[in-house]
């Protein structure tokens, strides 16, 4: 009998090691580059945006070399489902209608269906590719620079900042901090009673004593974070790092908005479909 392989945990907010083209991008340029693509895609999510992106992502993880020990592992269950909602959305008909012989297959619903599962895995893809690449201590500096034209309209930008670079420094610290209850959880023994109803019972007492810990754990990680705050200066040195973008952010930029450009002329002309626009 084969041992099953461990799943691959979800690597989340922590840059892969090394350095290249995508690494020393700028923090600015990757969250306007994120915040151009998303605009395109919800105003125009047919398959010509989304090749474009997914060919610019696979470009990008490339130039990043990008290995692929950190891609996570799908569990069947999720394949399970994908099937499952492409046997339903299939059952809905609509254009494109194939003919099998003397029966009518309508495969709107399937290619609905797959172009959003497509838009799905390109927008985490895209998520993904600037978590690996990003560093989290460089996103506030980035976002202060930013919105400092909002400071005119007396926007406390730089909170802003602060709060987002705290909440993304943390929330490694208590993802791992999570999966250590949750292992502790496991290790348990496991009471044998046949009861439903003290079964019930049972994990609801279960998940309160794991919620509390979890508050617990949390709050102790935010004394502690708040301590080393204050020891190196206070909050505010989060956003007071000179964050600038450089020449090759220029040409980054030029390159994405060129691509979406060509992708949303396509779209709207040769290559587009007339039912993508919402």
């Amino acid at each position: 009998m084969s041992e099953r392989k461990p799943r691959k945990q979800v690597v989340l907010l922590r840059p892969v090691p090394g350095t290249s083209v995508i690494h020393d991008l700028w923090a600015g340029t990757k969250l306007l580059v994120v915040a151009l693509i998303g605009v395109l895609l919800t105003f125009y999510p047919g398959w010509v945006p989304i090749g474009a992106v997914a060919l610019l992502i696979a470009v990008a993880a490339m130039l990043a070399r990008i290995p692929r020990g950190v891609l996570p592992t799908i569990p069947r269950v999720l394949w399970v489902l994908l099937a499952l909602g492409a046997l339903t959305a299939a059952l809905g008909g609509g254009s494109p209608v194939v003919s099998l012989g003397s029966v009518d297959v309508g495969l709107g619903g399937l290619l609905y269906f797959l172009r959003v599962t497509a838009l799905s895995i390109v927008l985490l893809g895209l998520g993904a590719m600037v978590s690996w690449t990003t560093n989290v201590a460089e996103v506030a500096p980035a976002v202060a620079t930013l919105g400092r034209p909002l400071r005119a309209l007396r926007i406390p930008v730089a909170d802003w900042a602060v709060a987002l670079a705290l909440a993304l420094r943390a929330f490694p610290m208590l993802l791992d901090e999570f999966r250590v209850l949750y292992a502790a959880r496991r290790l348990r023994p496991r009471d044998v009673d046949g009861d439903r109803r003290n079964r019930l019972r049972r994990w609801a007492t279960e998940l309160i004593d794991l919620l509390a810990a979890a508050i617990t754990v949390a709050l102790r990680r935010a004394d502690e974070m708040g301590d080393a705050i204050t020891a190196r200066g206070g909050a505010g040195q989060f956003s007071a790092a000179p964050s600038r973008p450089k020449t090759r952010d220029w040409v980054a930029f030029a390159v994405v908005v060129a691509v979406c450009g060509i992708a949303l002329a396509l779209e709207l002309t040769i290559l587009g479909t007339s039912g993508t626009r919402r």
